[in-house]
């Protein structure tokens, strides 16, 4: 009884964080999508400054963007935060903004680039990896996948918060198809669906304390080697993938050309030489579009040197 009070109370701050967000998401579904996602994006706009981890994000602006004056990195970040807001309303609904008609494109909010690759791993069933990172509403993606039938077993990392974490699978397993939390056994889940000669989808610019000594703007990095290994096991075609938000709540959806992957002197995918061009490619879309991506996650390792 004890211990079950001691763990009620280090749980309680997080149950309290996912109570005023549940709050929020659904007073969020009393407005309209464009009311809710332009309010949402005004509200953490105020908030997520006066935040803790706002320190994070500008220190990690400056660091990728040493070329940028203050003012821009400040402009940025605001821009991040409100992004954010996006997100969290498009959550609310993201049924009703996914209204991609394939028979009649650019009639709804979202567009897609890349139909033809799109109906190829459609039509023709082979093991493939769609990689993305978090920029735009990367969760749109596996949604249109799964929308026209192409389902792809996604690799997510769960949200610290247990009790978000439950609200965010059962969301993203409702609308996504299949879903592997990412923990010490999820390749062996992805390799099977492979071997299946299905799809997968993982994001790879996401900390990885044990992984491939590589760089990010420029910075010192360790990234997953998972998808390397996979390609080395598989053969399968690798395709890059992402989500971008346009003026007036509006995204397109770009999937990209397969790429080839470097090889070692043995023919083999080099693991460590891939891990950095999948930086390189989110490196690049985040260049494009800076506000669009995650500016508070710590992936370059710093958040306890400012603590």
């Amino acid at each position: 009884m004890i211990t079950k009070l001691v763990l009620a109370m280090r749980n309680f701050p997080q149950w309290l964080v996912a109570q005023l967000l549940f709050v929020i998401l659904k007073l969020l579904k009393l407005l309209p999508a464009d009311a809710a996602i332009e309010f949402a994006d005004r509200l953490v706009r105020f908030v997520g400054p006066r935040l803790k981890r706002h320190r994070l994000m500008l220190t990690n602006l400056r660091n990728a963007f040493p070329e940028k004056s203050e003012a821009e990195i400040a402009g940025i970040a605001l821009k991040a935060w409100g992004h954010m807001g996006r997100q969290m309303a498009e959550y609310v609904f993201l049924d009703e903004l996914f209204d991609f008609d394939p028979n009649q494109p650019g009639s709804g909010r979202v567009e897609v680039s890349g139909i033809p690759i799109f109906m190829d791993l459609l039509e023709n069933r082979r093991p493939f990896i769609v990689f993305t990172g978090h920029t735009g509403n990367f969760e749109m993606l596996p949604v249109a996948g799964a929308a026209f039938g192409l389902y792809v077993t996604v690799l997510f990392r769960p949200p610290n918060n247990p009790y978000i974490a439950d609200m965010v699978f059962n969301f993203r397993r409702a609308r996504m198809g299949k879903l592997v939390p990412s923990h010490a056994g999820s390749s062996f889940h992805l390799a099977r669906q492979l071997e299946a000669e299905q799809g997968v989808g993982v994001l790879v610019d996401q900390k990885f304390k044990k992984g491939q000594a590589t760089t990010f703007f420029g910075r010192d990095v360790r990234t997953n080697p998972l998808l390397a290994k996979l390609v080395r096991q598989f053969e399968c075609d690798v395709y890059p993938a992402r989500c971008i938000r346009l003026p007036g709540n509006r995204y397109r959806l770009e999937i990209e050309p397969k790429i080839s992957l470097p090889v070692d002197g043995k023919g083999r995918v080099d693991v460590n030489a891939t891990a950095q061009m999948l930086n390189d490619k989110v490196e690049s879309w985040v260049r494009e579009y800076p506000e669009q991506w995650l500016w508070y996650h710590d992936r370059w390792g710093i958040k306890n040197m400012l603590d």
